[in-house]
């Protein structure tokens, strides 16, 4: 794997895009030269201890870092890919130090950046940084389904993280929709329309 890493660089990554619940998180990471992050990789092909561990060494030995997000409102008005965007550009703007050039995971740069910014296919297996920040996206992701779930222990948000699993669906099918959900997503809208919402 080609780790890349340039000291004024950020990696930028995303998590989130497809579950039918919660919102969309981003995170931006820079790296030091000197960085000691082993097992360091995509997030999603770590265990979710492993991630956990990593996210912690990140944060502690990260030039700088930050994580933003944009909720079930924003998907909905913006759509899915729009509001990435914007969680990654706010994940951007969050870093306390401004970097050099940004190396965004995928084929699309966020609209509206200031900062030379270059779209890496596959940049969580090539870019230290954007491997980072996957992981940060990530475990940020995993903590609002964790708190979900507790909230809503009937859904099962704590096994699923929110996508549209067997059981996923068959618990939205007896509980009904929650304002959480994402409204515009398909199995979601199918429910509404349905008359299917959650009721205490």
């Amino acid at each position: 794997m080609d780790f890349a890493i340039l000291p004024s660089h950020a990696g930028v990554d995303e998590a989130g895009r497809g579950p039918l619940v919660g919102s969309v998180f981003a995170a931006a990471v820079i790296l030091p030269p000197d960085y000691d992050l082993p097992g360091l990789t995509d997030s999603k092909k770590l265990s979710e201890k492993k991630r956990d561990a990593l996210a912690l060494l990140i944060k502690e030995q990260a030039t700088a870092w930050a994580v933003a997000w944009a909720d079930t409102k924003e998907i909905q008005q913006y759509n899915i890919l729009h509001a990435t965007m914007r969680a990654m550009a706010r994940a951007v703007a969050g870093l306390n130090i401004p970097p050099a050039k940004i190396w965004v995971d995928g084929n699309r740069i966020p609209a509206g950046l200031s900062i030379p910014a270059e779209a890496i296919i596959k940049g969580d297996l090539k870019i230290a940084a954007i491997s980072a920040a996957s992981i940060l996206a990530k475990t940020a992701r995993d903590a609002e389904m964790y708190a979900l779930a507790k909230r809503f222990p009937q859904y099962g948000f704590d096994k699923h993280k929110g996508y549209g699993t067997v059981a996923h669906l068959a618990a939205l099918q007896q509980y009904g929709v929650l304002p959480e959900h994402r409204q515009d997503f398909a199995p979601v809208k199918a429910l509404l329309a349905q008359g299917k919402l959650f009721t205490e």
